[in-house]
């Protein structure tokens, strides 16, 4: 019977200590979790540049509202350097190595350790591993600047004053041959890679004197392809968003571009202080001014008022003025109209810089107007006093 309790308790014993080493076990676990997660959330940037005379080398975080530097280190005697980034996104985000006055992007995800070397000029001779969306950007990048040195170098021979008109019809021609090889190449590495972050850079990146990537209207496909494969790799990247509200206002620029009837300009219709939808077309027939303008601007009352003479001189004639105001506060704009007691159409679609009317338009600085006959052609652009009068009597 003793040797019975013996054996029991002895079992008892061991059963504990089993129990108490599990414990210690998950404590350990989840301790190594911990620690592993923690390490995770960084990046590692390391390497070495060599053949220039800089010594400081930058990393700089870059969004969409600003970009800030977050860290920063002197080369060794060797060139080489490290940095490191302490909390990365698990998507891949976009960052600046800067580097005597150049910047390489990177596309950098928490958990990476990423090694860069460069000699010489950075820009063009750097390779990069480690980073698989890096990578991809290096290879966009290599061909792409490459391409827009060689095109910048053929604009400085073309403006060159020791040349003939033979020379620069060569050279015009070779810019034309240069710059559609770079543009297809940019287009098919969109496509091609399309689930990458790598594309989204891609698609914002101009050759000298483009604002389009390729041909405007159609460009929308390029940026629907993209948020496509991104919503695919990447739902829950940041950038998701903004290619979403990127393509709701190509969408909106292009319904605009549709609408243009029996007018030669593009249409506007958008609600005014009372929520009453007032339209451009239904004007035709009468000299317009199509106005651009914000209250937030400093000499907005003095040009309201001259503007408020010239209204008052030719109303009746057949003048009219319709001006949108760029603004995303009701009540800014309602009150300034009120203020001044503004007498003509007076609309906006309270979308400040993002109304798809400013591409419409090509509207790029405010004030802005355009004067537009009785056949509905516009015929002056940002006419200003005295030269806005001549042209309204003129059209009169």
């Amino acid at each position: 019977m003793l040797r019975y309790f013996q054996k029991v308790a002895i079992f008892v014993f061991y059963k504990k200590l089993i129990e108490r080493m599990k414990r210690v076990y998950f404590v350990i676990t989840a301790l190594i979790l911990a620690f592993t997660s923690c390490q995770n959330s960084k990046v590692n940037i390391s390497g070495r540049f060599v053949g220039s005379e800089a010594d400081m080398v930058y990393l700089e975080q870059t969004s969409t509202l600003e970009q800030k530097l977050i860290d920063s280190v002197k080369l060794a005697d060797d060139g080489s350097f490290s940095l490191k980034l302490e909390e990365a996104s698990k998507t891949p985000a976009l960052y600046n190595i800067i580097f005597n006055g150049d910047r390489v992007p990177l596309l950098l995800t928490a958990g990476e350790n990423v090694t860069i070397n460069a000699a010489g000029n950075i820009l063009r001779n750097y390779t990069v591993s480690g980073s698989v969306e890096s990578e991809l950007l290096h290879a966009f990048n290599k061909e792409y600047v490459d391409g827009v040195i060689k095109l910048n170098n053929i604009l400085s021979k073309y403006t060159a004053l020791d040349i003939n008109k033979e020379q620069q019809l060569e050279l015009a021609k070779e810019y034309t041959q240069l710059r559609n090889a770079v543009k297809r190449s940019q287009l098919r590495f969109i496509v091609e890679n399309k689930e990458n972050i790598a594309a989204v850079y891609a698609l914002y990146q101009r050759l000298p004197n483009d604002q389009n990537l390729f041909n405007g209207d159609t460009d929308v496909i390029y940026y629907r392809t993209v948020a496509e494969g991104i919503e695919q790799s990447y739902p829950e990247s940041p950038y998701l968003p903004i290619l979403r509200s990127q393509i709701a206002r190509m969408d909106a620029q292009l319904s605009l571009l549709s609408q243009m009837k029996t007018v030669n300009f593009p249409e506007i219709s958008m609600p005014d202080m009372y929520g009453n939808k007032q339209s451009l077309s239904s004007l035709n027939g009468k000299v317009i001014l199509l106005h651009f303008w914000s209250a937030t601007v400093g000499n907005a009352n003095a040009m309201n008022a001259d503007l408020k003479e010239i209204y008052a001189k030719y109303k009746e004639q057949g003048f009219e003025i319709f001006q949108v105001a760029v603004d995303t506060s009701k009540a800014l704009w309602i009150n300034a109209v009120q203020e001044q007691k503004l007498p003509w159409i007076s609309v906006s679609d309270l979308l400040g810089e993002a109304s798809p009317t400013l591409g419409a338009y090509n509207i790029t600085n405010l004030p802005a107007n355009f004067l537009i006959d009785r056949s509905g052609n516009i015929v002056g652009k940002n006419l200003m006093g005295d030269e806005l009068e001549t042209q309204i009597k003129k059209l009169i």
